[in-house]
């Protein structure tokens, strides 16, 4: 019996999607793949073509692009595959269709692989989960897969293969260190944000961001490759970054999008443009052995990287477009699983945390003691207490908080009240206390919502005058199957504003931030409730 892939039927909606271990796989069959194509070898051409005219492509760009979507068009003709286009001029999607309705009629049309480019971030994520399900109530034999050719200012995750791939070209394939300068609009540009994650295929990587502040990468990103181990410096401008002695010799320039920014921001264009562009003086700073890099296209008034430079050894850019038809060649033949049967992954993906939360305290044989009030609270005969919200923060945040959680939990109505108080023997430390009198009954599900909105918190319920249930809450993993969750970025696919339908959904990292799992933008426990965000 043949070996199945584990590439057959995977979706790359960002970088991460496919671990260190498989991309250093996809550059190795690249290598061999180019090679190949430079010599005309036929017989190894043949091992990676999918060679299936029914086997559907589908190319989806809501937004301009001319390398990306010709890069694809011509690996997927490469395949002898049936290749499709979505004119999106005249498409679904201007009648007011949704994603999810226009990508179910595509599935259900023999088409296996999507390649989607969008302004809406985390698209691809959610045609995943939600074509899987499509796919699966519907019996299609094949599951659709899906690229992100790029979503908004999020990622760009073949170009991020593609960088990956020339970069280890240039360094003969070495994998130990990595010194990139990255040169220009790191604010919008995506193929820079996939370098967060990208460039651990290095064992040592140092990254120098050189843009003015009003372009420089966002702290997500910034924060993101420091965890990764990258040492990162930031620098101002070109001049500035030249100034210093130890300057790397790869440069990895993008386009300023200074359009996107505002009237102010144009008053001050030619000052910034100057400050993130290569200029003939400075030929001379620059050491032998230095490449410059870009994703294309270039501005043809306002270029980053001269015409002038197109000539000399520091063009490193052509090749790297050159290199994305390989690239995105072997990568459809791994999700077509053509090739990748003989890959074995050293490590599995760990199994997601499914970390308990909510803390029932066993109350059992416990000895009673003197009830201990706090300042201007009551005792109450029944009903519940929320102790400890936001214990250590300021009393006007903890007030404010504390509407919310009474909003989210549906006790508005009810009586009872809020209180700050310090309680136990710190007077400087104050903490938030919710109290309802009366019959309460919750249900898992509410305690779910009181952990996501108050982790921390310890919740009694009390039954005449003693507490008959205590529970202590900490940040659950995941919070979902809320409707009052909404993700802050307005570009997210998630978002209410674009009446998409996808439920939020968001993961907790490492530092108890939450992101969202389509955009992959952060948010405190505070931020990702509706009503805060009105």
């Amino acid at each position: 019996m043949e070996t199945k892939s584990v590439f057959t039927g995977r979706s790359l909606c960002v970088i991460e999607d496919f671990s260190k271990e498989e991309r250093l796989y996809l550059f190795e069959q690249a290598r061999i793949l180019k090679r190949a194509m430079e010599e005309q070898d036929e017989a190894t051409l043949s091992r990676f073509r999918i060679d299936d005219r029914d086997f559907g492509i589908y190319e989806v760009f809501l937004e301009d692009s001319t390398r990306t979507k010709e890069s694809f068009r011509n690996a997927a003709k490469f395949h002898h595959a049936k290749v499709s286009d979505l004119n999106s001029d005249s498409s679904s999607f201007n009648k007011g269709e949704s994603y999810s309705d226009t990508f179910f009629t595509l599935s259900g049309y023999s088409n296996t692989i999507f390649i989607v480019r969008s302004k809406l971030e985390g698209v691809c994520r959610w045609l995943e989960e939600s074509c899987a399900a499509y796919a699966a109530r519907n019996r299609l034999w094949r599951k659709p897969a899906f690229i992100n050719a790029g979503d908004g200012r999020h990622e760009h995750p073949t170009q991020e293969l593609l960088d990956e791939f020339t970069f280890l070209e240039d360094n003969d394939y070495r994998r130990d260190e990595l010194h990139l300068a990255l040169v220009g609009d790191l604010f919008h540009g995506r193929t820079v944000h996939s370098k967060a994650d990208g460039l651990t295929i290095f064992d040592r990587v140092k990254i120098d961001l050189v843009a003015p502040p009003e372009l420089a990468m966002p702290d997500l990103y910034v924060q993101k490759m420091e965890e990764n181990g990258y040492e990162v410096r930031t620098f101002a401008s070109i001049d500035a970054y030249l100034a210093q002695a130890d300057v790397a010799k790869k440069w990895y320039f993008t386009r300023p999008q200074l359009e996107r920014m505002g009237e102010q921001i144009l008053k001050r264009e030619a000052q910034l443009r100057h400050s993130i562009t290569f200029r003939r003086d400075l030929l001379p700073l620059i050491a032998e052995g230095t490449k410059f890099y870009h994703p294309l296209p270039r501005h043809k008034q306002h270029p980053t990287i001269p015409t002038f430079l197109d000539t000399t050894a520091l063009n490193g850019w052509e090749r790297q477009s050159i290199n994305g038809m390989y690239v995105r060649i072997v990568l459809l033949a791994m999700i077509a699983g053509k090739i990748g049967s003989e890959f074995t992954p050293s490590e599995r993906p760990l199994p997601k945390s499914r970390a308990e939360y909510i803390h029932e305290v066993d109350l059992t044989g416990r000895p009673s003691k003197e009830k201990v009030v706090s300042e201007g609270v009551h005792p109450i005969r029944s009903g519940l207490v929320i102790d400890h919200i936001l214990r250590g923060e300021d009393p006007a945040s903890i007030r404010d908080h504390m509407r919310l959680i009474s909003s989210v939990l549906g006790l508005d109505d009810a009586k009872g009240g809020e209180w700050v108080s310090t309680g136990g023997s710190d007077p400087s430390c104050y903490k938030g206390i919710i109290f309802r009198p009366g019959e309460v009954e919750l249900s898992r599900k509410h305690l779910k919502r009181l952990a996501a909105v108050a982790p921390g918190c310890t919740l009694n319920l009390i039954k005449d005058g003693s507490v008959a249930n205590k529970y202590r809450l900490s940040l659950p993993p995941r919070i979902y199957n809320f409707e009052d969750l909404g993700c802050t970025n307005e570009a997210c696919i998630s978002h209410p504003d674009q009446c998409e339908g996808v439920p939020a959904l968001f993961l907790r990292r490492h530092d108890n931030h939450f992101v969202c799992a389509y955009c992959e933008k952060p948010h405190t426990f505070k931020q990702i409730w509706k009503s805060r965000n009105k």
